[in-house]
């Protein structure tokens, strides 16, 4: 059976440790906050909730690193996560991480893969 596809965004609308993309994402008939960022080279995505309360990790639109460029920071609470993994690094997440979603990058664009 073939898997599902569906574009997020160009890849050129994700920069390196820098300003990620915003979407939707469809779990068990919700839409769900959710965003895409680019670490090392390679795209991640997460539900856009901090492990510690549903709340959105950006304090802007879109910008989900911390000053360092290093990890990925709740904006509300200040828990750390790693931008390749969603595991969290510190702060109030007490260990609970974020929910990843899979995606793959094609041809120019970032598709979710599921």
């Amino acid at each position: 059976m073939a898997q599902a596809q569906r574009l997020i965004c160009r890849s050129n609308e994700v920069e390196e440790s820098a300003q990620g993309f915003r979407f939707k994402f469809e779990r068990f008939a919700a839409e769900l906050p959710a965003f895409v960022i680019r670490y090392q080279g390679k795209v991640y995505a997460y539900l856009n909730q901090c492990g510690h309360v549903p709340a959105e990790l950006d304090w802007q639109p879109g910008h989900f690193f911390d000053d360092s460029k290093l990890y990925l920071i709740c904006s509300i609470h200040g828990a750390l996560y790693a931008p390749e993994s969603g595991r969290c690094l510190g702060g109030r997440c007490q260990g609970v991480g974020l929910k990843a979603i899979k995606v793959i990058e094609i041809d120019g664009d970032i598709l979710l893969d599921q």
